[in-house]
This record gives structure tokens, sequence and C-alpha cells, in this order.
């Protein structure tokens, strides 16, 4: 089988889960003996392009005719099965999957984010969660809150892009729905059941569960939408050790925030930025991760990375993060308010009382996004932490494991090449 992976790499400076589970794919597509062709474009490209090809980067979004061009004569070459998009802004282009078709080639796409309907892609404005340009056939609200690299100019282009490629993105042949909640999402956009798979990431297996650490540790992007300001709130509402340690590892915009809460309280320790040894150890000198997203987040990889070395996960019910823990609560609530989460996720599930506001899933908990719901949860999860590490290696073997996630992904690839081609 021959498979075209085509992705806009992000700023190597940015750090990005997306770059990372993209080159992971694309390296367990090849040892399961695919022959993987890559169509790659990088965001660093971009200071280095010529002033011609930097004076077209305004429509690349919308055609990019360099990318199309490429493509065109990549698939004329090597004839392939399917050509699989990740991110296609703003070198590629949603028009990839046009030239594919008009090469007969059937096309799958990952949807990692929301930017079938929101230009910044992850609904969340000015510290809420925000949906304004859901169900709108043009996305003014994004421009006139310059939701796109905070600028109205490139928010209007980026609204033009999703208003021109709507059909576009309705003609791809199979959409791959990370979690439940994006499924839902793709169904709301009017993509029909037939043509989306919920098949998640994986990461590679760590091997056997080292003992329980002690603590929590939280690795994100310190930005607003991630929730550390939320943790640190809940945390600073307990005695200082009363929970062991809280380790924070990441960078971003709060830095500051977490540095001053580490200098405040000795159990806040801030880690930086980690490779993937710092990752690893990090992870197994805990007891419980945590991920207090304060957005829809589609698939947070650290949650993998938790239960393939049976830590659960303490995470806000929100977006896909109920489907990752196997929680009862529903995946996605109709309100966004905390009230209405906590409602939604009162009572848990799972055989043991929760107290109220905490969900109990298959490898760990869910709560209100809302400091005085994760405050009382942290001692639950902390207490808890040991009933569940067998559960969560258990539901990474079976969901998240390479092997198991790889075969889905063939099994994909497999169905679509069998379809007539486009002409």
């Amino acid at each position: 089988m021959r498979i075209v992976v085509a992705h806009n790499r992000y700023r190597e400076a940015q750090p990005s889960g997306e770059n990372t589970i993209v080159d992971s794919e694309i390296a367990q597509l090849t040892a399961a003996g695919v022959e993987v062709l890559p169509f790659i474009r990088s965001s660093d490209e971009i200071p280095s392009m010529s002033k011609v090809a930097k004076a077209l980067l305004p429509i690349s979004p919308i055609w990019a005719p360099r990318a199309q061009h490429d493509l065109s004569r990549l698939l004329t070459e090597h004839r392939p099965d399917v050509l699989h998009l990740h991110n296609p802004y703003p070198l590629l282009s949603p028009w990839v999957v046009r030239t594919a078709h008009r090469h007969g080639v059937p096309v799958v796409q990952t949807v990692h984010n929301y930017r079938q309907v929101c230009s910044s892609g992850i609904y969340f404005r000015d510290g809420v969660i925000c949906q304004d340009c859901k169900g709108r056939a043009f996305g003014v609200p994004a421009i006139k809150h310059r939701c796109y690299r905070d600028s109205a100019a490139q928010s209007a282009l980026m609204a033009t892009t999703l208003a021109v490629h709507r059909g576009t993105w309705r003609s791809v042949d199979r959409y791959i729905a990370l979690t439940t909640a994006i499924a839902d999402h793709l169904r709301d956009y009017g993509i029909p059941d037939d043509r989306i798979v919920v098949k998640p990431n994986s990461v590679p297996d760590p091997g056997r569960p080292a003992p329980l650490g002690d603590g929590f540790l939280y690795m994100a992007r310190l930005s607003p939408e991630k929730g550390v300001g939320l943790l640190l709130d809940a945390w600073r509402r307990h005695p200082v050790g009363a929970l062991g340690t809280l380790r924070v590892a990441g960078d971003g915009e709060l830095r500051p925030l977490v540095e001053a809460a580490a200098a405040e309280r000795p159990d806040v320790v801030y880690l930086g930025q980690l490779d993937r040894a710092g990752v690893q150890a990090a992870v197994e000198a805990s007891a419980v991760v945590i991920v207090a997203a304060m957005w829809h987040d589609v698939l947070p990889t650290v949650i993998i990375e938790a239960l393939a070395s049976g830590r659960p996960v303490l995470g806000t019910a929100l977006g896909g993060i109920p489907y990752l823990l196997g929680a009862d609560a529903p995946h996605e609530p109709a309100g966004t308010g905390p009230a209405e989460i906590a409602s939604a996720v009162a009572g848990g599930g799972g055989g043991s009382p929760m107290p109220a506001g905490i969900g109990l899933g298959e490898a760990g908990w869910v709560v209100a996004p809302e400091p005085a719901a994760l405050a009382a949860a942290l001692p639950v999860a902390r207490a808890g932490a040991s009933g569940l590490t067998m559960a969560a290696r258990a539901r990474y073997e079976r969901i998240f494991h390479p092997d198991v996630v790889t075969k889905q992904l063939l099994d994909i690839y497999a169905g679509l090449a069998r379809t007539p081609n486009h002409v």
C-alpha cells in the first residue's frame, strides 16, 4: 500500500503535539510495511521564501498554487492509494483535497481541531469557550474579535477560506475523528456517519509501568486555554504539602504565573520544557496526571502517555477528555457553563460513590472547569490513584497501543483504496 501523508508542520519554536503525532504515525506505518510518501511543508520555511512566494502567502490558505503543482506531480509519478491529510495551513491549503480527487486519489483527514468552523481552531476566546461562528455561512465574529493571529486582516482571510472550502471539506472521503466529541463536531458540520471513523492517536509503549510515584503532574503549553491558572487556583485552596508535590512542565505565556507559584509554595515545582526522557521521568515520579483544559481539548497526548505508564488522570469534562478516560459522563455536555458541566458529571459512576461534581471513569476522574470543583477532586484523585493504575494501563493497551491504532488506520486505508476513483 502506498500512502501520501500531507501535513503543514507548525513552527518548531512552538511545540506541537500534532507534529509529533504525524511523525510517530509515519514511523508506525513504515514499520507496518506501508510505503509512505511524505508531502510535508513547514511554517519555518516562510522567512526564507522569495519575495514572490511571500507575496502569494495571503492566498495560500485558499489555494496555494505551488503546493498544488508539487502534489500533482507527486500523484502522477507515484499513483498512491490514498492521501492522508493532517494540517493544511497555511502552505498546503484544503485545495489539496481537490487536487487529489482530480487524480482519482481518495482522501482521509485526521481532524486535530475545529477549523472547519472556527478560525482559531479551538473554540476559545478571551478566557472562555466561544462558538459564535458555529452555524454561520461566514465567520464575521472571527473578524470582529481578531481570532486568527490577533489580526483582523488574517482573520478575514481565514474566515473566507473556511467559507470557500465548505464544499471541499464535505467532499473528503473519510474523516478520522480522534474522539467521539470530534465525531459529533463533524456530524454537526454536515458530515454523514458513514464517512466518520473514531480512531485516537497513540504513543509508543514505554513498557511495564514503574511503581506509582507521589503527587501530581501537569504537562501542557502554559496558555490560558490549557488551564494552568485554573489548576493553580485550585491548588492554593489546600494547605502547603497537603497533596504532595505539584510538578508543572511546559512553557508559554503564563510561565511567570507558574514561576511565581513555585516561588511562593515549596509543594509546586516548575520543571520547564521537557524532552522525551524528561516527560517519562516526570510521569513516573507522579501518581496522577492533571489535564485542566478550559476549552474543548480534542485529544491531549499527555493523557495517553499517562495511561501507558499506568497513571490515572484528573481532567476537566470538556472535549475528548472524558472519552479518553472512559468516563460515564457525557463527552460533550450540552452547556458550557461550570454549573451545567458539574451537573452533567455529578455522581460519576464506576461502583463507588463519588462526591458531587466528580465523575469517575475507567482510568480517571472528570470535573467541571472551575477552581472549586477541581480543588474538591484533588484529594479524591490522590487517595484513589493506586486503585486505577492497572485499569489505566489496560485501557492504553486495549485502545491506544500503536499496534491497535495502526491496524485501525490500515483498515481505513484499505476501505478507501477499494472505493471507485474520483474523476
